[in-house]
């Protein structure tokens, strides 16, 4: 029998350890729960604790600020006729860091500007630390869009206004010009610059990388448009003037001229032109010269225009009236060691007639019999010594020498026009005193203009110096017959000047003045011409002769456009129309000179 072999030991592999589920969920979970908490703090932290600095940190990169630009008002004639508006213009902008980083395509931009491809890369990179640069300002818009449908990345468009002149050189002076940014920079623009500009809007919009607007947010600000202006100028006689002035500078050869017309009832302004002048809407082609509103900042010694206000002074005083007879022979007479001369003798003549014949003696001898206060107070009344008050930029008020100063010889140069400077716009204001019976107006550019005025001077004296006005457009010996206009009755002034140069007075070189009413019976124009350097190259030179004709061909026109009824005047008129007019008789008023001496 076998003995029984052993059970051999069964091997069993070791019982595995059993994960614990709960515990490994327990883990997710709060992995889980720690990542939300931290989602939830930074969206707290994002949200609320920083937010309003991350929200200006995100606006400072795509919300944008903007202007919204608004057009000036318009200026217009006293008829609504247009005289400056504004036209819709796009300007090219450019974000240099966006451009810089296409520079592939500034040749090709540059080409479509019009410009140097070198320069405006430099240009860009000279501003690389900014956002905004302009290419090109003002353009055309379909010159603007054919350069944005290149679609050159960080280049971008506004919308702004420029200004246009419709009558170019004719108003220049009077309207001024607005720079590129449209603020005005001259003449009426610049005076009324507040009125018409109006206020730019605000608004944000949100930008995107390459400075597209893609989004308006909201409006900041309104924008307020500039107001319309409504001058007193009347645009056809502005031409008229403007077109006969200019053929007068050029057949006499002067250095420049100016005009004034005046509605002496209201003082309105209704032309004011000078020449040379210039094209306000190609300014390049100027220069500052050519820009001088001349009627206004030039002053010149008046001549023998100023005669009627030495005879106010002698009226008021009293001591003359208008057949006050006076002796002027022989033609000449000393004073303080001085000549004053006529042309010719006169004889002995009466007070109106030292108008007619414009008579340098005679109004030197009856200026001797006045003070000087009596004589600077008539010309303080009729405005020559101060700024008309028309509110022109620029405007200069003349010049006057103190009362204190004037020895006799003063006196009489003072009386035919010697020794005191004065603008065109004054003479006009002063003209247009006598012929509104002596109330002055202070003249002004906007029609409607409450403008009652001021007496300064009795309407029995300003009648009777408007009658000796009279004798002065008539048959020589009278000095202008050339200022006659068919079936109109004229009063004026001729006055001829040698110009002051350093050291005195020049002997060949005169300002031509001419100041006329019409129609003398019942005042509605009144009209300077001034002529500047006339008969340079040994032309004609009088006042009767240069200067009145430009006021005939102005007024005939400006009647007619007025519509105002003729007072049929028959002189030496034949069958409603104008015989040649005779030769006037030469006038000057003679420059102070010593005694011997040749002005």
């Amino acid at each position: 029998m076998n003995p029984r072999r052993p059970r051999e030991a069964t091997a069993h592999p070791p019982r595995r350890h059993r994960p614990d589920t709960r515990k490994r969920l327990a883990l997710v979970f709060g992995v889980l729960g720690v990542a939300a908490c931290g989602l939830v703090a930074r969206a707290v932290d994002l949200q609320v604790v920083h937010q309003k600095f991350l929200q200006q940190q995100g606006d400072a990169r795509f919300l944008r600020e903007v202007e919204v630009p608004v057009s000036r008002g318009t200026i217009y004639d006293r008829n609504g006729v247009p005289l400056a508006v504004s036209t819709p213009m796009l300007s090219l902008w450019a974000n240099p860091k966006v451009l810089l980083q296409h520079a592939d395509r500034i040749d090709g931009l540059a080409r479509a500007l019009g410009v140097n491809a070198v320069d405006l890369k430099r240009k860009l990179e000279q501003r690389n630390d900014r956002d905004f640069v302009y290419l090109r300002r003002l353009m055309p818009p379909d010159a603007a869009k054919a350069v944005l449908a290149l679609d050159i990345p960080g280049v971008n468009s506004e919308r702004e206004y420029k200004r246009f002149y419709p009558d170019g050189a004719a108003t220049a002076h009077v309207l001024g010009f607005t720079n590129i940014d449209d603020h005005g920079q001259e003449g009426l623009e610049l005076a009324y610059d507040g009125w018409l500009a109006g206020k730019p809007g605000e608004k944000r919009v949100i930008r995107d990388r390459l400075g597209h607007t893609v989004e308006n947010v909201e409006q900041i600000r309104a924008p307020t448009p500039g107001h319309d202006l409504t001058l007193s100028i009347d645009s056809r006689i502005q031409y008229l003037a403007y077109s006969a002035l200019s053929d007068a500078i050029v057949k006499r050869h002067a250095a420049s001229g100016s005009m004034v017309i005046l509605d002496p009832r209201n003082g309105e302004i209704l032309a004011m032109v000078n020449v040379p002048s210039y094209n306000p809407n190609d300014l390049d082609s100027s220069n500052p010269a050519q820009r001088r509103n001349r009627a206004v900042t030039d002053v010149t010694e008046p001549g023998s225009t100023m005669k009627p206000f030495t005879i106010s002074t002698a009226l008021e005083s009293g001591e003359w009236t208008p057949s006050t007879m006076i002796d002027t022979n022989p033609g000449w007479f000393m004073i303080d060691g001085n000549t004053v001369r006529d042309d010719s003798n006169n004889g002995r003549i009466d007070v109106t007639h030292v108008i007619t014949y414009s008579s340098n003696v005679g109004a030197s001898k009856i200026s001797l019999t006045l003070t000087a206060q009596q004589m600077a107070k008539v010309l303080h009344q009729f405005g020559f010594d101060q700024s008309t008050g028309s509110g022109f930029p620029g405007e200069v008020g003349g010049y006057i020498p103190a009362p204190r100063t004037w020895g006799d010889f003063v006196k009489a140069t003072i009386a035919f026009g010697y020794g005191i400077n004065v603008t065109a716009l004054q003479l006009a204001q002063a003209y247009a005193t006598i012929a509104d019976g002596g109330v002055r107006h202070t003249p002004t550019f906007i029609k409607g203009d409450d403008n009652p005025g001021v007496r300064v001077e009795p309407q029995k004296i300003s009648a009777e110096v408007m009658a000796m006005l009279r004798t002065v457009v008539g048959p020589p010996p009278a000095t202008a017959p050339q200022a006659a206009i068919a079936d109109y009755t004229v009063a004026g002034k001729t006055g001829t000047a040698h110009i002051a140069i350093p050291g005195g007075y020049a002997r060949d070189r005169y300002d031509a003045l001419f100041c006329g009413i019409v129609p003398a019976g019942d005042p509605r124009l009144v009209g300077v011409v001034i002529i500047r350097d006339a008969g340079g190259h040994g032309g004609e030179y009088f006042g009767g002769l240069v200067s009145a004709p430009v006021f005939r061909d102005v007024m005939t026109g400006a009647l007619r456009l007025l519509d105002v009824p003729p007072d049929n005047v028959q002189q030496w008129y034949t069958g409603g129309a104008v015989t040649p007019a005779p030769v006037p008789k030469p006038e000057v008023a003679s420059a102070p000179a010593k005694q011997g001496a040749t002005p």
